[in-house]
């Protein structure tokens, strides 16, 4: 039997690579996984630019390697073999140092058949950068294997104190597959109709974050962040600056891993960790296919589950008919629909005493300790 953590939880994940193994491990706790890619990676497997700059490596061999990233290193070992080149550019690299930009660097470059000489904690280009300048490097041929977004200054930093820097870029951004889901899904997590957005790349967040201020519901995506309704959890520290940068209370994974990132939401959401109010009827949390009460999940509608969040927002204030009805489908509705609306949610709740009404003011949450 699937465990059913996440049961209720809309999840979207904002990332194209291994997008499917993650959907895969949260459905396996009962959410539902909308995958949405803000940005699509654009293999450079055939790039004329990468396999002359390769030759030039292999003619004239570095002293140091620089690698930024996993996946970009192994598409670069990747295309040396499809084009002949692997024994020889194996040979050319052999007698130089490898500097691994976090364990994902690290993991790629032991993949390879080579060893890491030093791994930065951080994941950063300028801890790189600080650990390769504490030494003299004037006159040493480095060569740095780029992420889509580029080389974050590490080039000059490095031509400055006298290196002469290869760049090598393995892979770049394009443009989101559906731009059209993109942006739905940034409506969607500022509507309330999603629980969590995951992202695995800083240039994917950035991407992201644009369309949603695009769209006009940033604001609606940094309060419900702020109150913890949204979850918005990144692979790293590295994915989570634009968030940051944007004012978005974010989670960041432990390890830097998709697994990590899974166990984050997981933790969040099934380790008690997400909101929640002490009420009549129990502990009460709100998610976007409906409530769980002292663990048990009941599934509501969307327009119930719209109407419970604000009423749990309000955290045991009490909502005018006019607040409520404009939490309902278009908005600005009547007392009578607003009466119909918490008649329905009654009894999608099964009779359980949470919402309650407050004579000539409108309704609360039967909260205990407001």
């Amino acid at each position: 039997m699937l465990d059913a953590a996440l049961a209720g939880c809309t999840i979207i994940v904002a990332a194209d690579r291994r997008s499917a193994d993650l959907a895969t491990a949260l459905e396996r706790r009962g959410a539902q996984v909308h995958r949405a890619p803000a940005l699509s990676i654009v293999p450079n497997a055939d790039d004329a630019e990468l396999m002359r700059r390769t030759e030039q490596l292999m003619a004239s061999p570095p002293d140091i390697v620089v690698v930024t990233t996993g996946v970009g290193f192994r598409g670069w070992m990747d295309a040396a073999h499809e084009h002949g080149f692997d024994e020889r550019l194996d040979a050319a690299l052999a007698g130089a140092q490898f500097i691994a930009r976090g364990p994902k660097a690290h993991g790629a470059i032991q993949q390879a058949g080579f060893t890491a000489d030093w791994v930065a904690e951080s994941e950063t280009s300028a801890e790189v950068g600080e650990y390769l300048l504490a030494s003299d490097i004037s006159g040493k041929r480095i060569v740095v294997q780029h992420h889509g977004a580029g080389s974050d200054g590490l080039d000059d930093l490095l031509a400055d104190a006298g290196a002469d820097v290869v760049s090598v870029t393995v892979y770049r951004w394009g443009p989101p597959p559906d731009p059209a889901v993109v942006r739905r899904s940034a409506l969607q997590a500022g509507a309330g109709e999603a629980d969590a957005v995951l992202f695995t790349s800083a240039p994917g967040a950035a991407s992201w974050i644009a369309v949603a201020e695009e769209a006009g519901v940033l604001d609606d995506i940094r309060r419900r962040a702020a109150t913890g309704r949204l979850l918005l959890a990144s692979v790293g520290p590295i994915t989570a600056g634009p968030l940051h940068a944007a004012d978005l209370q974010t989670s960041i994974a432990d390890r830097g891993r998709l697994g990590s990132l899974a166990r984050c939401v997981i933790a969040h959401f099934g380790g008690g960790h997400a909101p929640s109010l002490q009420t009549d009827a129990g502990r009460l949390e709100v998610r976007s296919g409906g409530v769980l009460i002292d663990g048990r999940f009941l599934p509501l509608s969307r327009s119930a589950a719209g109407l419970i969040e604000a009423l749990f927002i309000a955290g045991g204030r009490v909502l005018s008919r006019a607040e409520i009805g404009r939490v309902l489908p278009g908005g600005d509705r009547n007392s009578h629909a607003v009466e119909v609306a918490v008649a329905r949610l009654r009894e999608s709740l099964g009779g359980a005493d949470l919402v309650q009404t407050v004579v000539k003011r409108g309704y609360r949450l039967a909260v205990t300790e407001y």
